[in-house]
């Protein structure tokens, strides 16, 4: 009898424990924050995490984004959303030893299908083609590259295809001397008869930028910003600085409490410039780091850089290793962005008919 006493207490605990693992499993356990053990003890949108292994747990943390077109419809203006970007999308581990940083995990096509809408690709001239490379002094080596351009922009427009209400912006660093380099590389994706054109971007006197719907309807559904000031003329591709302000990226872009530009950029508070762009990455990208900066700061200093831009909130907020954090990351941090830009409130899923603001965070 005495062993019965023992024994039964510490069954039934252990099947309850079972019971309760298994309906985890099942997405009953689908709230950020939860402990988990594998991705299948998290819901949809989540997986199984943490940034410092030896110190935490791991917790379910979210790897998808909303879609802030199915809360707020897509009848504003493409400047009044904001969209997640990744910065060095192309930089990715794929066990090609090389003498350069990656600054992603993910393929072109899992970080579209996962939310991100914008990526920052660096295109060069190289091996006498277009590629992209994260190199140094304008110059791609067989040991800084990554793929020819085509592969990643043949991503992108098989993602256009599959999703004609989506959009996505390209930002170039662009190094490309070839003569018609870019577009060139552009038709042969297919992706020119996605593309929205100079005539309907705002130059001037901060108007707003044409109704998302319009662009959807329109088919215009690619926007490419290059660094080149010249091609804008010479190609028609948009030069990123006439139409957007960016602070300042790197290690000199994190300073708590300090939101500047970046050389290129006019002012952040220049609101003849419709767009803002936020970089929010380390000049070295280290994955722990980024985990750690995506969970905390990274929302403390879109609100550092909205007084910087003259009480305006970022359109585009750039990362490295957008998946890593600690519960909500780069996904709860473009919500905030959004719920501020639709409706005035810090979470996107306040912007729903009958819901009440969040309180400030």
């Amino acid at each position: 009898m005495a062993a019965k006493r023992v024994f039964l207490p510490l069954i039934t605990a252990f099947l309850l424990l079972k019971l309760a693992a298994a309906a985890c499993s099942n997405g009953a356990c689908n709230q950020v924050g939860d402990d988990c053990s594998s991705d299948a003890d998290c819901g949809s949108g989540m997986y199984c995490f943490t940034c410092r292994p030896e110190f935490d747990g791991s917790k379910c943390v979210r790897s998808t984004a909303t879609n802030q077109f199915t809360i707020v419809n897509n009848s504003l203006p493409f400047n009044k959303y904001a969209f997640l970007t990744t910065h060095n999308a192309f930089a990715i581990e794929d066990g090609v030893p090389r003498l350069t940083f990656t600054n992603q995990e993910d393929s072109i096509t899992q970080q579209l299908n996962n939310g991100v809408r914008a990526l920052m690709l660096d295109t060069y001239d190289f091996e006498q083609d277009i590629w992209l490379c994260h190199s140094f002094g304008g110059q791609c080596h067989d040991y800084t590259k990554f793929e020819p351009a085509i592969n990643a922009l043949k991503e992108i427009e098989a993602f256009l295809s599959k999703n004609p209400s989506e959009i996505v912006t390209l930002i170039l660093e662009d190094y490309v001397k070839t003569t018609n380099g870019l577009t060139n590389v552009f038709t042969k994706a297919g992706l020119m008869k996605y593309w929205f054109p100079l005539s309907k971007m705002p130059k001037t006197n901060g108007q707003d930028w044409p109704l998302v719907s319009d662009m959807v309807a329109n088919n215009q559904r690619l926007l490419v910003f290059t660094s080149v000031k010249s091609k804008e003329s010479s190609e028609g591709i948009a030069y990123q600085w006439n139409y957007m302000v960016e602070n300042q990226y790197g290690d000199d872009g994190m300073k708590a409490g300090d939101c500047i530009n970046r050389g290129e950029s006019s002012v952040l508070n220049d609101t003849t410039k419709s767009l803002v762009l936020v970089n929010y990455f380390g000049t070295i990208p280290i994955k722990p780091i980024a985990c750690v900066q995506n969970s905390g700061g990274l929302s403390d200093m879109l609100r550092t850089c909205y007084g910087a831009a003259g009480n305006r909130w970022a359109n585009f907020v750039a990362v490295d290793f957008y998946k890593r954090s600690e519960g909500g990351g780069t996904f709860e941090a473009t919500d905030m962005l959004n719920g501020e830009l639709l409706c005035g409130c810090n979470d996107v899923h306040s912007c729903t008919p009958g819901s009440n603001c969040r309180s400030p965070k």
